[in-house]
């Protein structure tokens, strides 16, 4: 247990002075039945130190020293239940995503089945967001304040080329920096980490210690990936940390034809890679155009349910428990002596 305001635990020192003030008390109680003679009636008025006499004022010592106690701000770690976990929502917001086969733009859809999976999660579970298009970049740590997570995605919009595999490395530094981890993952070292590893511990010197299996990636996207690295073997270093990727099929398989910078390309969904990174995180994949299999996605991303040491102040306990004892020392002495004191 510690304390707040520790200096105040000087007060202690006033117990033991009324202690001795309260023997003073009862001293000159017991001389002056004495010099009265021995009158029992009286003797038992004003003296005795029988159990029942003493236990009233050993309640109120004892109130006393709790009262004290929490005037000090007591802290003290206890074991609370919480679902808890990271989740990184990582957003294409490549040129492609402008597209309008889903209405109004495929950019606008992620974003609307991003702000129904923010609403649904509990506020324990920590959100990110990281945007990639030919880089990635986090654009908000993880946090449990749903109005900037909100905010954030709607900032979001469209820019220039696709780099799936450097949106899930960024996103992985973002789980990697939360847990307290630095950053270690780029596109030049994905292939000493992508390694088959042990099932029970990273093997390979660069990686941080520790798993992160109570972190989840949300990837909306549309598949097309024209930039390195390969986004099957970021989704492996995934899979090594036990991070999950479930990938969200932003678009249709028939496609939209879109103008970017000048060139006139034609975009469709990829849903074949999509499929192949979620399954080889043990994620799932759901597509966007579909409100039903969307709906899946809050249930199948499960958060934990952890008991975690937390330190909180527990002065109202205390001082709860010592205006206990003051009560039950009062009601003793009303009813034993007809009087609280």
């Amino acid at each position: 247990m510690s304390f707040i305001w520790s200096s105040l635990l000087y007060l202690l020192l006033l117990v033991p002075l009324l202690v001795w003030v309260y023997q003073r008390i009862q001293k000159r109680k017991r001389e002056a039945a004495a010099r009265l003679g021995s009158f029992g009636v009286l003797h038992d008025a004003t003296g005795g130190a029988s159990a029942r006499r003493q236990l009233p004022v050993i309640l109120f010592l004892i109130g006393i020293t709790i009262l004290i106690l929490s005037l000090a701000r007591p802290q003290a770690q206890i074991s609370l239940p919480r679902i808890e976990g990271t989740v990184i929502l990582t957003f294409d917001v490549s040129g492609s995503m402008a597209a309008d086969d889903l209405k109004p733009t495929r950019m606008e859809a992620a974003k609307a089945a991003a702000f129904e999976f923010v609403k649904s999660q509990p506020t324990s579970v920590r959100i990110g967001v990281v945007a990639f298009s030919d880089g990635g970049i986090t654009v908000q740590n993880p946090t449990g304040e749903r109005a900037e997570i909100v905010d954030t995605i709607e900032r979001l919009v469209p820019r220039r080329g696709t780099s799936v595999g450097n949106g899930i490395l960024v996103a992985l530094n973002t789980i990697a920096v939360d847990a307290g981890d630095p950053p270690f993952l780029s596109a030049s070292n994905i292939p000493e980490i992508a390694q088959p590893q042990s099932d029970t511990a990273p093997q390979v010197e660069t990686l941080p210690e520790g798993w992160y299996p109570y972190s989840a990636i949300v990837l909306f996207t549309d598949g097309e990936n024209n930039q390195d690295p390969d986004p099957v073997a970021a989704a492996d270093v995934a899979a090594n940390f036990g991070v999950r990727i479930y990938t969200v099929g932003i678009g249709t398989a028939t496609g939209a034809t879109i103008t970017v910078d000048g060139i006139t390309a034609h975009s469709q969904l990829n849903e074949d890679i999509l499929q192949e990174i979620s399954t080889t995180t043990g994620g799932a994949y759901y597509n966007a155009g579909n409100e039903q299999d969307l709906q899946r996605i809050y249930g199948d991303l499960q958060p934990k349910l952890a008991i975690k040491k937390e330190e909180m102040e527990i002065t109202s306990i205390l001082a709860g428990l010592g205006i206990l004892f003051f009560l039950i020392g009062g009601a003793l002495s009303l009813l034993w002596f007809g009087r609280v004191a």
